[in-house]
């Protein structure tokens, strides 16, 4: 009698199981990974645009179309790969990814779902391009490449006085990054082109900054450039602390972190990021395919700059640069 019943206790779990797993896939309804890097208040803005370009199309948790599993690995490379296995066996329909990191990642590990990129740069940057130049079959979404760089690097020339005889410019970069490293490279040789000496000092973790930043700014730099960096938006505050310290002011090509107090920027406006890629993956879920979708350029970039700050260090800005309110 004990067995009888142990055995009609063991279907009666294995049936509750069943009938409890994934009860959005019975129902028909879409399930969407988002996987961030790390957490940050400025990328955090693609998550949102992601999520208001699919409730735009008519899908929303709140509405009970869509099912989104949404994740951060704070930064642990380990804890990335998890979440990533994890989308992976719940065979979600799509997987949204924030960051390079991110998106390499997944690339990495996630071969047959549907891959929709977001402040990450260009396939070819990052090295993910096959023997014929070809990206990845299941990455879309929308990237970035380091032209854009060059108009926000040249608001220093055009703006900072320099102190000596040369203007000498600062930045850091995560040398264990490819990305970072190509960066660093363009902005090298155009520091180069407008007679700029750029002070460069690589790291490999944004528990390394301070020390880093401290150092660069014994080479008495006129301005610092922070460059598009995962290690960069994850210290930020560290170094605008320490340039605010020193007088230095702080220029970047993100407008994400012109609201967290860099002077000004010509960059990504990183929610229209997002909201330009989760566009692409509603379309998915609507089309049921991806015929058409390829990694496109990010559309919407944007001159800004922070009036608080503009006014610690005198610079003034024209009408064509929008004030963006500061997040200090």
């Amino acid at each position: 009698m004990t067995k009888i019943r142990n055995a009609w206790m063991a279907i009666w779990l294995m049936g509750l199981v069943f009938s409890c797993q994934s009860p959005q896939k019975k129902e028909g309804i879409p399930v969407v990974g988002f996987v961030e890097a790390f957490e940050d208040a400025t990328i955090a803005q693609a998550y949102q645009g992601f999520m208001d370009a699919l409730r735009d199309s008519g899908y929303s948790e709140q509405d009970g179309t869509i099912k989104v599993l949404h994740r951060n690995a704070q930064g642990d490379a380990a804890t990335l790969n998890q979440i990533i296995s994890y989308f992976n066996s719940q065979q979600v329909n799509l997987i949204g990814t924030s960051t390079t990191l991110a998106t390499v990642a997944t690339v990495q590990r996630s071969k047959g779902i549907p891959i929709f990129q977001t402040v990450t740069a260009m396939p070819d940057i990052l090295g993910l391009l096959d023997a014929n130049g070809k990206p990845p079959v299941n990455l879309f979404g929308t990237g970035e490449n380091l032209n854009y760089i060059d108009t926000s690097f040249a608001l220093i020339t055009e703006m900072v006085k320099p102190r000596g005889d040369q203007l000498t410019v600062g930045m850091i970069y995560n040398q264990s990054e490819p990305q970072s490293v190509e960066a660093y490279e363009h902005i090298a040789a155009l520091a180069d082109s407008m007679n700029t000496l750029l002070v460069a000092l690589p790291l490999n973790s944004s528990a390394e900054a301070q020390l880093v930043v401290r150092s660069l700014l014994t080479k008495h730099i006129d301005a610092f450039f922070a460059n598009p960096d995962n290690t960069v938006f994850a210290a930020f505050e560290t170094i605008l602390k320490n340039c605010n310290d020193k007088e230095v002011p702080v220029f970047t090509s993100e407008s994400g972190l012109v609201a967290r107090g860099a002077v000004a920027a010509f960059g990504a406006d990183i929610y229209q990021w997002g909201h330009q890629s989760g566009a692409q993956a509603a379309h998915y879920l609507k089309s049921g395919s991806t015929d058409g979708l390829q990694v496109e350029m990010l559309n919407v970039r944007k001159r800004v700059y922070n009036p608080r700050t503009a006014k610690q260090f005198g610079f003034s800005f024209p009408e064509t640069y929008e004030r963006v309110a500061s997040n200090e």
